[in-house]
């Protein structure tokens, strides 16, 4: 019997590889050693869906040419990939990474995600548009149900000091595969003479995402194998009680904090993503041709990547609180947004590529500043901050239709609008929760050891006891000694 138990924990495949989310692990005291190999592998991750987003921007462009359909038709691609979105996080995404923990979060996220790009070869077969938006959708819904997980993990996995850091060098990654993206769509899908070849290019998109499928799988067998750090909310709990002291966090329903944040999230990622679909047709109206303004799009994408490896440099200084650069990021997006509409030619190109610089650290430090101070809400609000990514589907549409009906220097107006509602976020913590964002961006928790007082013996005794509770059960979690 014991040898059989003893033979059973050593096999990878009969691991238990799940948490439950009221228990306090050693997660809320990770030092930047401990949880430097786990958010690695989760910054992977973020390649594999940056790659898939900068994909998108190229179709959409593709697909009005090939199959004549309209701008505004063809934001249907962008409605399909973000209604996921707007559908999975608050829901199913949300119970599986409150239930089971993020380990088996990323492998559902990265199952689907397979699933989703295995269908492109049916729809790609019958070149069938309406067949594209239904794979883009459980595309999406892999990915929404990714990012649910691995935004909240690399927020709060390690130092909360560092957290926008973590998560902005994260998101650079992710900068990088949508900046390969472009430049692969432009060389494969839109080489010499491919336009007279009919259906080849959607053949090459098949050939794409089935390499993209079988890479998951691999992914989804190493999240398996690895010894991965769960966070609880629990942890969460306490870690806020260490930064702030032992205050009332208070009911979900008050965190007006984090509504505020999805608020901002919902707009400013609709208008970014509304300025990345009609880039190509910018460029088209501005006098470049197709691939030329495909190779714009990526030189546009590789500035915003590398601009999130700078901004997450900067965040390093003291003097950069992320509120500040919250603002000054977002405010000269309006301002950049605002040139292009009103110049015309390579000024008018410059203008948005400017705009698509300073995007790079907002999505990243809304996120971050969305979750701080809510201890125990943390994951159901790393969950919404997630759903906020279906601004996406609400501002291209809209945008499409300005395209169609004048041109794409005036749908920019569209945009616009979208950075001028997001910047009532960074007015607000930097007006009345400047307090509350400083003290979890000056704090030691992760840094220095915590004294142990009478508190601190309490919580290691619960911590230990809960720990003993679930020995029998076999290996939970991998708890990181202090």
């Amino acid at each position: 019997m014991h040898h059989h138990e003893r033979s059973k924990m050593g096999r990878p495949w009969s691991r238990k590889v799940t948490i439950r989310d009221d228990t306090i692990t050693s997660a809320a005291h990770l030092t930047l050693r401990q949880s430097l190999l786990p958010n690695l592998l989760v910054t992977t991750l973020f390649f594999l869906w940056g790659f898939a987003y900068g994909l998108l921007d190229v179709l959409n462009s593709h697909f009005q040419h090939h199959l004549s359909i309209t701008p505004t038709l063809s934001a249907l691609l962008s409605t399909s990939y973000f209604g996921a979105y707007f559908l999975l996080p608050p829901t199913l995404s949300s119970f599986i990474l409150r239930s089971y923990g993020f380990r088996v979060t990323f492998m559902t996220g990265l199952a689907i995600f397979s699933i989703g790009c295995l269908l492109f070869w049916p729809s790609g077969a019958y070149s069938s548009f309406g067949g594209f938006c239904g794979s883009m959708f459980v595309v999406g819904a892999g990915l929404a149900t990714l990012e649910t997980a691995a935004d909240p993990f690399l927020s709060i996995c390690g130092p909360p000091r560092y957290s926008e850091i973590r998560l902005n060098l994260a998101q650079a990654v992710q900068g990088v595969g949508s900046f390969v993206a472009p430049l692969l769509a432009s060389r494969v899908f839109f080489g010499k003479g491919l336009e007279e070849q009919g259906g080849e290019g959607l053949k090459n998109v098949q050939w794409v995402y089935l390499g993209v499928a079988g890479f998951d799988v691999l992914l989804v067998a190493l999240f398996w194998v690895v010894p991965m750090v769960e966070v609880t909310d629990a942890d969460m709990g306490l870690q806020e009680s260490q930064i702030d002291g032992p205050r009332e966090v208070g009911p979900f329903r008050r965190q007006y904090n984090l509504f505020l944040a999805v608020w901002s999230q919902f707009c400013y990622v609709g208008a970014q993503v509304a300025v990345a679909n009609y880039f190509i047709n910018f460029c088209e109206e501005a006098g470049r041709d197709r691939a030329t303004s495909s190779d714009l799009l990526a030189v546009g994408q590789g500035l915003y990547a590398f601009n999130r490896f700078v901004a997450g440099g900067l965040l390093t200084i003291p003097a950069f609180k992320p509120r500040y650069m919250l603002a000054a990021y977002l405010g000269l997006c309006f301002v950049f947004v605002t040139a292009a509409m009103n110049t015309a030619g390579a000024t008018s190109i410059a203008m948005l590529m400017l705009v698509l610089c300073f995007e790079s650290c907002c999505f990243a430090t809304i996120f971050t500043l969305g979750l701080r101070g809510l201890g125990r809400h943390t994951k159901m609000g790393g969950s919404l901050l997630v759903a906020a990514i279906s601004g996406g589907m609400v501002f291209p549409p809209m945008m499409g239709a300005v395209v169609s009906a004048r041109d794409a220097h005036t749908a920019m107006a569209i945009p616009m609008m979208g950075y001028i509602l997001a910047f009532v976020y960074p007015v607000y913590v930097n007006i009345w929760k400047k307090d509350v964002m400083d003290s979890h961006r000056e704090t030691t928790v992760g840094i220095e050891k915590p004294a142990v007082g009478g508190k601190a013996l309490q919580l290691e005794e619960q911590r230990s006891k809960t720990e003993k509770e679930h020995a029998e059960e076999g290996p939970d979690i991998r708890v990181v000694s202090k």
